[in-house]
């Protein structure tokens, strides 16, 4: 039967992955070629070039890394894991036995192929994909790119926490309350707070740290436990000294600290021991050997500072809520490392005690299947597998309710359906469990309402039967349908903040302003409108070098109003003279229009007023690259920073000493992995982290020049105001007066810097006549002193506004003078500046 409802879900984990599919109203995990749950996401590309993904691709793994500690030579590998990490940049995997490089995207897609082959009996178009609720916007679009490699035609993302919790939520009798989705996977960690009353669940914030997950506690153990146990036994100093031969060990090991983790998650003490001859020898010719007995205490020790970045990314997303451990009714726990009693134990005395009645482990990819029951598969794949002997149905029921009996639409639909219809139709609704039928009810194709009375908490499976009025049974499709009762995803959110780059007009600074309905938290599907933007320069139609551009950003909490180097970069709408009709002259309105769909696919809309042109596109997928030498720059300016703070002495000390010990510590993780992408991805993370810091301690020293900066300007205006204003303009200076005693109150410097830009703003506004005549005036005395284009031109336009200045001048009038005037000034004589930037 062709399914009308996407049905299948898919947990696409950093080191584990999984599918689901509904059946007869339940999630079931499909089984994988060994008979597990879930599967390891590794791939492995033999000599003769075949590829191998799951259990066998995480032994080749092993294999090579061991194998590499004894050349010291990791470049031959052939086997790859926690790609998922690296989706969205440019990092590419190197296969010498294929000859050819691999994207993460190409190395996911096998995953996916290979999840797909464990189900037998039917082909599978339509997919849920599961990603990280911190996953940038290029990672999203990564993961749509491996989905269409893999052969899938229709592709919706989910947020993980969001899947949890639905799975989570039919099972469980708490329908109301807060809860909070603690998700510490494979290579990635997401938090989600949930609102759920009478069981309609409200995602209202998310937190995440794409660089943090079982890939870190891995690590800890290898660099806590592993290497000082080597250290203490055997001779290894060379080792340690060459970065390269380090990382080769540190990846071999990690094998065995991945085995300590999983076995220390449910017993005692666990023995690390290798085979004699498996890990090469040391400096001395001695072959090493691990014989390591480690205790909860010790990895309670190793693991503590890993989990406690995750708790206390928790804690802060709960704290910005004016909520407690003690507020939330469900702490539920995802990812393999949350098995862990070390992290449980440090969850129940720091938050709250877990919820351990979901399974960690297949909760995403079952949320994610119950998800896709809920979800149209797509009109294109629809029409590609109707059988239309049958008679065609559209059955427009709730996919979840919380309600007991809900009214379902069915008509038939003829232009759908190839075979004979008869002239009287009359169906039938059956609940699956045979309990409740709704009779016989005459449909056709206006439609009828059918009641249906559901089943408390479970997913109602219904039976949809087509009689003609002698009583035959009549094929059609869809012949049945699913409600789910008793939890009702509101939907997910957007987990940053979405908006542009903007010159101000006051100040001229480029800055990142959030797109007004795109706010971090908003639910998704979302619209977000911004009118009135200017251009800086005309665009001549048909030509590319002419072109504005909309550089589209996420950002965090504290993006609005920051450098870009604060947030993510998406992509730069390119919008040329190419595209446009006529001529669009300089300072034109531009509005901006930005939509994001339930699968966070962003599309960017341009309305141009003065053309009556609309420019529309979708944002694809862009590749993330962080380039080396700009890093390494960034970095040095940071701790010259850090060094112009000292001197001032102003500082708190303490936060300064941990801001520099932290810029030193990523100064030498950089240079300990400059060529390593996602060892770069995180430098960055963390130097952001590092830069608004330093921000921070900025604002204490930065008041007292602000505060007189403040009064200048005021006091500019309040002239201006006197000499100009009239009853409207008293007023608002008198507001402005009101704000500028308050905000000089409580020493708030980034609403000082708002109020800057405000007075700015209304002195422009004020004074621009006489700015524009200033404008005029200088060119008319210091004509002489520019390179016109055409000097007899000029001089005419200088004359007519100089005469139109003793004639009672119009504002628009002299502007467009001064536009005509600058058009004829070659480039280095004119204001400078990124002019294809968008005016707000």
């Amino acid at each position: 039967m062709a399914r009308t409802k996407i049905d299948y879900g898919i947990d696409l984990g950093t080191t584990n992955s999984a599918i689901s599919r509904m059946e007869n109203g339940d999630a079931i995990i499909k089984k994988t070629d060994t008979l597990k749950d879930t599967m390891p996401s590794s791939v492995y590309i033999n000599k003769k070039k075949a590829i191998q993904v799951g259990d066998s691709a995480y032994n080749a793994l092993k294999r090579d890394k061991l194998k590499a500690m004894k050349t010291w030579n990791d470049s031959n590998s052939n086997s790859y894991i926690e790609f998922k990490r690296t989706m969205g940049s440019d990092k590419s995997y190197s296969s010498s036995n294929l000859g050819k490089d691999l994207t993460s995207e190409e190395l996911s897609a096998e995953v996916l192929k290979t999840l797909k082959s464990f189900v037998k009996d039917e082909n599978i178009n339509s997919i849920v994909i599961t990603v990280p609720a911190a996953f940038k916007n290029n990672q999203k679009e990564a993961t749509r790119e491996a989905a269409k490699l893999a052969g899938f035609n229709h592709i919706e993302l989910l947020q993980e926490p969001v899947a949890a919790s639905m799975a989570y939520g039919l099972d469980t009798d708490k329908k109301d309350g807060y809860w909070l989705v603690f998700d510490f996977g494979g290579g990635t960690f997401d938090v989600a707070l949930l609102k759920v009353e009478e069981g309609i669940m409200k995602v209202i914030d998310t937190e995440g740290d794409n660089h943090l997950g079982g890939k870190n506690l891995d690590f800890a153990i290898v660099d806590e436990i592993i290497i000082p146990y080597i250290q203490d036994n055997f001779a290894i100093d060379s080792v340690l000294a060459d970065d390269t031969k380090k990382q080769i060990l540190r990846n071999a090991m990690k094998f065995f600290a991945e085995e300590t983790k999983v076995a220390l998650s449910f017993k005692e003490t666990h023995n690390i021991l290798s085979d004699l001859g498996d890990l090469g020898e040391d400096d001395e010719g001695e072959e090493i050997e691990l014989d390591i007995t480690v205790t909860q205490e010790n990895i309670t020790k190793a693991l503590s500072p890993v989990f406690q970045k995750a708790i206390d990314i928790s804690k802060n997303l709960l704290e910005r809520k004016n909520l407690k451990g003690l507020s939330l009714d469900a702490l539920i726990l995802v990812g393999g490392p949350t098995f862990s009693p070390v992290l449980r134990k440090m969850l129940e005395a720091q938050i709250c005690k877990p919820d351990i009645s979901a399974d960690p482990m297949t909760v995403v990819s079952k949320g994610a299947a119950l998800y896709a029951s809920t979800v149209n598969v797509s009109e294109e794949v629809r029409e590609q597998t109707r059988d239309k002997t049958k008679i065609q149905l559209e059955i427009a029921n709730e996919s979840s309710t919380v309600e007991t009996e809900e009214f379902v639409p069915i008509k038939i639909l003829a232009d759908k359906t190839e075979g004979e219809i008869p002239d009287k139709v009359f169906a039938e609704v059956t609940r699956g469990d045979k309990a409740w039928s709704s009779g016989k009810v005459e449909i056709n194709t206006i439609g009828d309402i059918v009641e249906i009375q559901l089943n408390e908490g479970k997913t109602n499976v219904f039976d949809v039967i087509l009689y003609d009025d002698k009583g035959n049974i009549l094929e059609s499709e869809p012949s049945s349908f699913s409600v789910i009762q008793g939890s009702k995803i509101g939907s997910s959110t957007l987990a940053y903040n979405f908006g542009i780059e903007l010159k101000d007009r006051a100040t001229g600074k480029i800055r990142f302003r959030t797109i007004k309905n795109l706010e971090k938290n908003q639910p998704i599907p979302a619209v977000g409108i911004k009118n009135g933007l200017k251009t800086q320069k005309r665009i001549r139609p048909g030509k590319d070098a002419d072109f504005l551009k909309i550089p589209i950003y996420e950002g965090g909490h504290e993006a609005e109003g920051t450098r870009a180097i604060y947030n993510e970069h998406v992509t730069d709408i390119r919008i040329s003279g190419a595209e446009l009709p006529s001529l669009l002259p300089e300072n034109q309105d531009v509005d901006l229009t930005i939509s994001i769909n339930r699968s966070e696919k962003v599309m960017v809309t341009a309305y141009f007023p003065y053309l009556d042109f609309t420019y529309e596109t979708t944002v694809e997928r862009t590749i993330s690259s962080i380039d080396t030498e700009w890093l390494s720059n960034e970095i040095r300016k940071a701790k010259g920073s850090i060094l112009e703070l000292k001197q001032d002495g102003k500082s708190d000390d303490v936060k300064l000493q941990k801001l520099e010990s932290d810029l030193n510590l990523l100064d030498k993780s950089f240079e300990n992995n400059k060529n390593d992408v996602d060892a770069k991805s995180e430098v960055l993370n963390n130097l952001r982290k590092s830069l608004k810091a330093i921000d921070e301690l900025n604002e204490r020293t930065e008041w007292p020049n602000l505060e007189a900066e403040l009064k200048e300007r005021f006091y500019r205006l309040e002239k201006a105001n006197n000499d100009l204003g009239d009853d409207n303009s008293r007023s608002l200076v008198n507001e402005l007066r009101l704000q500028l005693e308050e905000v000089i109150k409580i020493k708030d410097v980034k609403l000082g810097n708002i109020l800057l830009e405000e007075i700015n703003n209304f002195f422009f506004q004020l004074t621009m006549i006489y700015q524009l005549i200033g404008m005029l005036r200088n060119f008319n005395e210091k004509f002489g002193d520019y390179s016109w284009s055409d000097s007899n031109r000029a001089r005419q336009l200088v004359n007519k506004g100089i005469s139109k200045i003793s004639e009672n001048p119009d504002t628009e009038e002299l502007r467009q003078i001064l536009i005509s005037l600058y058009d004829m000034l070659p480039p280095n004589e004119v204001p400078s500046g990124d002019d294809t930037v968008l005016v707000g």
